[in-house]
């Protein structure tokens, strides 16, 4: 298991080397200079010079790339250029945003689409598993952010239920948690068609193999061979959506936190991208990416604590 942790490590650090290397050089070729678009069209040309030698735009891109590289490993993320504060400080305010939005939304998709992918596997062929699968198939087709403004008109406009949008702030958690329900169920209903889909197939092709026919023969019920022995191993494909719909939830849901006037990561690089101020969007993107790798660590070592025969093959 050691060994197999210490791969997996490896991995992870190499993957960050080379995101950080693209994520900077992706973003530093894209048109436009910040120091022209803060200062504007009629801004001379000294003057736009002073603010490159102020904002460190005037050194070679190397240079720049081992300075924000090297300020990320001690927790420094730089400055914004439009707003000239910290960049921690930015992400600090909005993650607690994104953060539990994304562990909302991916709690309420577990919670709907394990009950319906069992729900459809156990009755395979039924009018139950034709109607899970239809409404999976109809959540999978419909978008979500067109899905997020529907309950906007409903939730918040006719039945007023809920805010259309705004964060109160976490002084209240349960008035938060509120401004949170409508943008988490836009986000996970998605997602939970996709989980649940997979958790039916995987159930299906595992409650077809022969270990578990052999566990009917010595007498255990379908109830005790689904759960003592077909759950488990069919997993390891659920583990693998799981991470990637976190990743996504806290990469993906700059649509939704626009649709709700949310202020979270995505909406921080929203604003970054129309405002030019590429540091803001280089540090954003990259702690994302940490999210999205450290995620996919996880999920690595969850295979290897499900499935211990993974744990001989590194």
């Amino acid at each position: 298991m050691l060994r197999y942790t210490l791969s997996r490590l490896q991995s992870l650090i190499l993957s960050l080397i080379v995101a950080s290397i693209v994520i900077f050089a992706t973003v530093e070729v894209v048109p436009g200079d910040p120091a022209s678009f803060m200062l504007g069209m009629n801004a001379q040309p000294d003057t736009i010079a002073a603010l490159r030698e102020q904002l460190g735009l005037d050194v070679p891109l190397w240079q720049r790339y081992l300075h924000w590289a090297t300020g990320l490993l001690g927790g420094d993320f730089g400055t914004s250029y439009t707003y000239r504060t910290p960049i921690s400080e930015m992400i600090g305010d909005r993650l607690w945003i994104s953060l539990p939005l994304a562990i909302y939304a991916l709690t309420l998709s577990t919670l709907i689409a394990f009950p319906a992918g069992i729900l459809a596997a156990t009755r395979r062929g039924s009018a139950t598993d034709v109607g899970v699968m239809g409404i999976t198939q109809l959540g999978v087709a419909i978008p979500n952010f067109w899905f997020a403004m529907l309950m906007v008109l409903v939730f918040a406009i006719n039945l007023r239920w809920f805010s259309a949008g705004g964060f109160p702030g976490w002084e209240d958690p349960l008035l938060a948690m509120k401004a949170l329900t409508l943008p988490a169920i836009a986000l996970a209903l998605p997602q939970a068609s996709i989980l649940a889909r997979v958790m039916r197939s995987a159930l299906l092709d595992t409650l077809s193999e022969d270990y578990v026919r052999t566990a009917r023969a010595k007498g255990l019920t379908r109830r005790q061979t689904l759960w003592r022995h077909a759950l488990r191993n069919a997993l390891i494909p659920v583990l693998t959506i799981i991470g990637l719909q976190f990743s996504f939830l806290m990469a993906g849901a700059i649509i939704i936190e626009n649709v709700f006037f949310l202020p979270g990561l995505g909406r921080l690089v929203f604003q970054a991208i129309s405002q030019r101020d590429l540091i803001v969007v280089e540090s954003v993107v990259m702690l994302l990416v940490f999210a999205v790798i450290i995620v996919n660590f996880a999920v690595d070592i969850a295979y290897a604590i499900v499935d211990p025969r993974l744990r001989g093959n590194r």
